[in-house]
């Protein structure tokens, strides 16, 4: 395969056990060596005493630069955080473990996530703009959709345990691990983000359970045998609400069932779900603009 070079910054937050030194040698590991400082000086300036910024000469395959899920895209050059055929590498366990802290979600404290502490600050380090069709990057924080999910799940064991489980746009992996430990007899949290493959698997022996993490895309197929679907907070805009309904149904007619965790989104099809419970969420203001938030846990009809 032939490579192409690419310049990237790379964001690091400066954290106990030499973190800067934890990511280049992830770099390295995952590009053979083949990595050094640019000698052009960084543009951007940080804002913070606690995070450095460097950039690195990185090969890359040629389209490896695709902007995972469409929720972002690149303003003027690649992230550095690249993966080969879906697997994960060494750079985006290592940005996850640099720039998101393993703590208890608010409405689950059952379980704990790598969280991003600061999301404005993660959206402009993933170069990317928020808009409200463009949200930042679902793997960092636990959103009211999937927060409202895992807790109906943990409440009610039965609607997984022993059953095939399917974590759809998985993001942090939340739900699934949820499902996982309520005894569910499988548990694949599927994303198209590497990033939140990395953190799945992370979030996963965190909790000590087992999650199959893939970065796939499965909406234009099928559920591949799963018997319950979980899709927290996937109705964020219309294009995303129709390829997930049309998957939801081609599920439901081969005898899934599905669950879905929804804050009054605007493209939630109201009509095509019956609700079994409604929560008041705690989320960070910076990404709802309110500290709770009404979330409700559907059942496709």
């Amino acid at each position: 395969m032939r490579y192409q070079l690419r310049y990237v910054r790379v964001s690091l937050r400066v954290i106990p056990g030499d973190a800067q030194t934890l990511a280049e040698e992830a770099i390295e590991c995952q590009l053979g060596g083949r990595t050094r400082e640019s000698p052009w000086p960084d543009q951007a300036e940080s804002n913070s005493k606690a995070t450095q910024h460097r950039t690195y000469h990185l090969l890359r395959a040629p389209g490896s630069e695709t902007s995972p899920r469409g929720a972002w895209r690149p303003r003027t050059k690649p992230v550095a955080y690249p993966s080969d055929n879906g697997r994960v590498s060494g750079i985006e366990t290592a940005f996850v473990r640099l720039h998101a802290r393993l703590t208890p979600v608010a409405f689950v404290p059952e379980i704990r996530l790598h969280q991003a502490d600061e999301p404005i600050g993660l959206w402009e380090l993933t170069e990317g703009e928020f808009r409200s069709e463009q949200p930042p990057p679902f793997w960092a924080f636990a959103w009211a959709g999937g927060q409202a999910l895992a807790r109906y799940v943990l409440d009610h064991p039965e609607e997984v345990a022993g059953r095939r489980v399917l974590d759809l746009a998985a993001g942090s992996g939340l739900a699934g691990i949820a499902a996982a430990r309520c005894g569910a007899a499988q548990v694949r949290a599927v994303d198209i983000d590497p990033l939140a493959v990395a953190a799945i698997e992370l979030n996963a022996a965190a909790n000590g359970v087992s999650v199959t993490a893939e970065r796939r895309d499965l909406l234009d197929g099928d559920a591949e045998g799963a018997q319950v679907i979980l899709a927290g907070d996937v109705f964020y805009n219309k294009a995303m609400s129709d390829r997930v309904m049309r998957f939801l149904r081609r599920a439901q007619r081969r005898g899934a069932q599905v669950l879905v965790g929804d804050p009054q989104r605007a493209f939630l099809p109201h009509a095509a779900f019956r609700p079994l419970a409604t929560y008041q969420v705690p989320v960070p203001p910076a990404l709802e603009s309110v500290r709770v938030k009404r979330t409700t846990v559907w059942a496709l009809s």
